[in-house]
Protein backbone atom coordinates (compact mmCIF):
# COMPACT_ATOMS: atom_id res chain seq x y z
CA UNK A 1 0.00 0.00 0.00
CA UNK A 2 2.87 2.36 0.82
CA UNK A 3 4.48 1.74 -2.57
CA UNK A 4 1.18 2.55 -4.31
CA UNK A 5 0.83 5.80 -2.33
CA UNK A 6 4.42 6.74 -3.15
CA UNK A 7 3.85 6.03 -6.87
CA UNK A 8 0.69 8.16 -6.86
CA UNK A 9 2.54 11.07 -5.23
CA UNK A 10 5.39 10.83 -7.73
CA UNK A 11 2.90 10.72 -10.63
CA UNK A 12 1.02 13.75 -9.27
CA UNK A 13 4.28 15.63 -8.84
CA UNK A 14 5.19 15.10 -12.50
CA UNK A 15 1.63 15.83 -13.64
CA UNK A 16 1.35 19.13 -11.80
CA UNK A 17 4.69 20.55 -12.94
CA UNK A 18 3.69 21.00 -16.63
CA UNK A 19 0.47 22.71 -15.51
CA UNK A 20 2.44 25.30 -13.55
CA UNK A 21 4.66 26.00 -16.57
CA UNK A 22 1.59 26.43 -18.81
CA UNK A 23 0.09 28.96 -16.40
CA UNK A 24 2.98 31.36 -16.89
CA UNK A 25 2.81 31.26 -20.69
CA UNK A 26 0.46 33.63 -22.56
CA UNK A 27 -1.02 32.11 -25.71
CA UNK A 28 -4.44 33.54 -26.37
CA UNK A 29 -6.62 34.83 -29.18
CA UNK A 30 -9.06 37.64 -28.42
CA UNK A 31 -11.60 39.00 -30.88
CA UNK A 32 -14.40 41.49 -31.19
CA UNK A 33 -16.63 40.11 -33.90
CA UNK A 34 -14.38 38.50 -36.50
CA UNK A 35 -11.20 40.50 -35.86
CA UNK A 36 -8.72 40.75 -33.03
CA UNK A 37 -5.27 39.58 -31.97
CA UNK A 38 -3.36 36.45 -31.08
CA UNK A 39 -0.79 37.09 -28.33
CA UNK A 40 2.06 34.70 -27.52
CA UNK A 41 4.66 35.20 -24.79
CA UNK A 42 6.58 32.48 -22.92
CA UNK A 43 7.08 34.61 -19.77
CA UNK A 44 10.15 32.57 -18.87
CA UNK A 45 12.51 35.35 -17.83
CA UNK A 46 11.94 38.20 -15.37
CA UNK A 47 14.24 40.56 -17.25
CA UNK A 48 13.17 40.11 -20.86
CA UNK A 49 10.54 38.24 -22.80
CA UNK A 50 9.58 38.17 -26.45
CA UNK A 51 6.00 38.88 -27.46
CA UNK A 52 4.41 38.09 -30.79
CA UNK A 53 1.17 39.82 -31.76
CA UNK A 54 -0.64 38.38 -34.76
CA UNK A 55 -3.59 40.26 -36.28
CA UNK A 56 -6.68 38.07 -36.74
CA UNK A 57 -9.31 38.98 -39.36
CA UNK A 58 -7.23 41.90 -40.66
CA UNK A 59 -6.37 42.63 -44.30
CA UNK A 60 -3.73 40.34 -45.80
CA UNK A 61 -1.17 43.16 -45.66
CA UNK A 62 -1.22 43.20 -41.82
CA UNK A 63 1.80 41.32 -40.46
CA UNK A 64 2.86 39.78 -37.17
CA UNK A 65 4.94 41.94 -34.84
CA UNK A 66 7.51 40.52 -32.41
CA UNK A 67 9.34 42.56 -29.82
CA UNK A 68 11.06 42.30 -26.46
CA UNK A 69 9.72 43.62 -23.16
CA UNK A 70 11.40 44.02 -19.81
CA UNK A 71 9.26 41.99 -17.42
CA UNK A 72 6.41 39.53 -17.67
CA UNK A 73 2.95 39.85 -19.18
CA UNK A 74 0.34 39.38 -16.46
CA UNK A 75 -2.66 39.42 -18.81
CA UNK A 76 -4.12 40.90 -21.99
CA UNK A 77 -7.52 42.40 -22.83
CA UNK A 78 -9.31 43.69 -25.92
CA UNK A 79 -11.84 46.50 -26.40
CA UNK A 80 -12.55 49.46 -28.71
CA UNK A 81 -10.56 52.14 -26.88
CA UNK A 82 -10.65 54.94 -29.47
CA UNK A 83 -14.30 54.57 -30.56
CA UNK A 84 -13.54 53.70 -34.19
CA UNK A 85 -15.41 50.34 -34.08
CA UNK A 86 -12.17 48.34 -34.48
CA UNK A 87 -10.49 46.18 -31.80
CA UNK A 88 -7.65 47.49 -29.65
CA UNK A 89 -5.38 45.44 -27.40
CA UNK A 90 -3.71 46.09 -24.05
CA UNK A 91 -0.99 44.02 -22.39
CA UNK A 92 -0.25 44.46 -18.67
CA UNK A 93 3.51 44.22 -18.11
CA UNK A 94 5.24 43.91 -14.74
CA UNK A 95 9.01 44.48 -14.75
CA UNK A 96 11.08 42.57 -12.18
CA UNK A 97 10.77 43.84 -8.63
CA UNK A 98 8.77 43.15 -5.53
CA UNK A 99 6.46 46.19 -5.73
CA UNK A 100 4.62 45.15 -8.91
CA UNK A 101 5.01 48.50 -10.65
CA UNK A 102 3.08 47.78 -13.82
CA UNK A 103 2.89 49.39 -17.20
CA UNK A 104 0.71 48.97 -20.27
CA UNK A 105 1.47 48.20 -23.90
CA UNK A 106 -1.40 49.35 -26.10
CA UNK A 107 -2.10 48.38 -29.70
CA UNK A 108 -4.79 50.01 -31.87
CA UNK A 109 -6.27 48.68 -35.08
CA UNK A 110 -6.08 51.00 -38.08
CA UNK A 111 -9.30 49.96 -39.85
CA UNK A 112 -8.18 46.30 -39.62
CA UNK A 113 -5.56 46.99 -42.29
CA UNK A 114 -2.66 47.44 -39.87
CA UNK A 115 -2.10 48.32 -36.23
CA UNK A 116 -0.12 50.90 -34.27
CA UNK A 117 1.05 51.47 -30.71
CA UNK A 118 -0.72 53.48 -28.04
CA UNK A 119 1.67 55.37 -25.77
CA UNK A 120 1.18 54.88 -22.01
CA UNK A 121 2.44 57.65 -19.67
CA UNK A 122 4.86 56.96 -16.84
CA UNK A 123 3.18 57.75 -13.52
CA UNK A 124 6.30 59.49 -12.19
CA UNK A 125 5.77 62.25 -14.79
CA UNK A 126 2.51 63.32 -13.07
CA UNK A 127 3.14 65.04 -9.69
CA UNK A 128 -0.45 64.52 -8.51
CA UNK A 129 -0.60 60.80 -9.30
CA UNK A 130 2.90 59.86 -8.15
CA UNK A 131 2.35 61.26 -4.64
CA UNK A 132 2.02 58.21 -2.40
CA UNK A 133 2.64 55.77 -5.27
CA UNK A 134 4.68 52.67 -4.40
CA UNK A 135 3.40 50.22 -7.02
CA UNK A 136 1.09 47.21 -6.58
CA UNK A 137 -0.78 48.21 -9.76
CA UNK A 138 -3.95 46.49 -10.91
CA UNK A 139 -5.29 47.17 -14.41
CA UNK A 140 -8.54 46.43 -16.21
CA UNK A 141 -10.59 47.67 -19.14
CA UNK A 142 -14.03 49.06 -18.44
CA UNK A 143 -16.43 50.39 -21.07
CA UNK A 144 -13.73 51.58 -23.48
CA UNK A 145 -11.44 53.03 -20.81
CA UNK A 146 -8.39 51.73 -18.98
CA UNK A 147 -8.59 51.63 -15.18
CA UNK A 148 -5.55 51.54 -12.88
CA UNK A 149 -5.80 50.99 -9.12
CA UNK A 150 -3.07 51.04 -6.50
CA UNK A 151 -2.73 51.57 -2.73
CA UNK A 152 -1.66 55.03 -1.54
CA UNK A 153 1.31 55.24 0.85
CA UNK A 154 2.46 57.97 3.21
CA UNK A 155 4.89 60.43 1.70
CA UNK A 156 7.86 59.54 3.85
CA UNK A 157 11.47 59.21 2.81
CA UNK A 158 12.05 56.61 5.52
CA UNK A 159 9.65 53.65 5.41
CA UNK A 160 6.46 54.75 3.67
CA UNK A 161 3.39 52.98 5.06
CA UNK A 162 -0.04 52.22 3.53
CA UNK A 163 -2.66 54.87 4.32
CA UNK A 164 -5.60 52.50 3.83
CA UNK A 165 -6.66 54.48 0.77
CA UNK A 166 -6.56 53.45 -2.90
CA UNK A 167 -6.16 55.64 -5.95
CA UNK A 168 -8.16 54.83 -9.09
CA UNK A 169 -6.99 56.38 -12.36
CA UNK A 170 -9.12 56.31 -15.51
CA UNK A 171 -7.36 56.67 -18.88
CA UNK A 172 -8.89 57.40 -22.29
CA UNK A 173 -7.21 57.01 -25.67
CA UNK A 174 -6.78 60.35 -27.46
CA UNK A 175 -4.92 61.65 -30.50
CA UNK A 176 -1.39 62.78 -29.76
CA UNK A 177 1.18 64.54 -31.88
CA UNK A 178 1.25 63.74 -35.60
CA UNK A 179 -1.81 61.53 -35.38
CA UNK A 180 -0.33 59.11 -32.85
CA UNK A 181 -2.48 57.64 -30.09
CA UNK A 182 -1.84 57.91 -26.37
CA UNK A 183 -3.50 57.15 -23.05
CA UNK A 184 -4.47 60.34 -21.22
CA UNK A 185 -5.73 60.62 -17.63
CA UNK A 186 -9.46 61.38 -17.73
CA UNK A 187 -9.87 61.48 -13.96
CA UNK A 188 -8.55 60.08 -10.71
CA UNK A 189 -9.97 59.70 -7.23
CA UNK A 190 -9.17 58.06 -3.90
CA UNK A 191 -11.31 55.74 -1.84
CA UNK A 192 -11.00 53.68 1.31
CA UNK A 193 -10.69 49.91 1.04
CA UNK A 194 -14.03 48.30 1.76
Amino acid sequence: MRKLSLLILIFLGYSIQPLVAQFKRIDTTMKIGKSGYKVVCNNKNDDKNYITITPVGFANSARDVSFEVKGKIKSAEIDDLNNDLFPDLVLYVYPPGEKEKGTVIGVASEKNESFTGIMFPDIVDDPKLRTGYQGYDQFMLMEGTLMRKFPVYTVDSVGAKPTGMYRQVQYRVVLGERGSLKFKVARSYEFAKQ
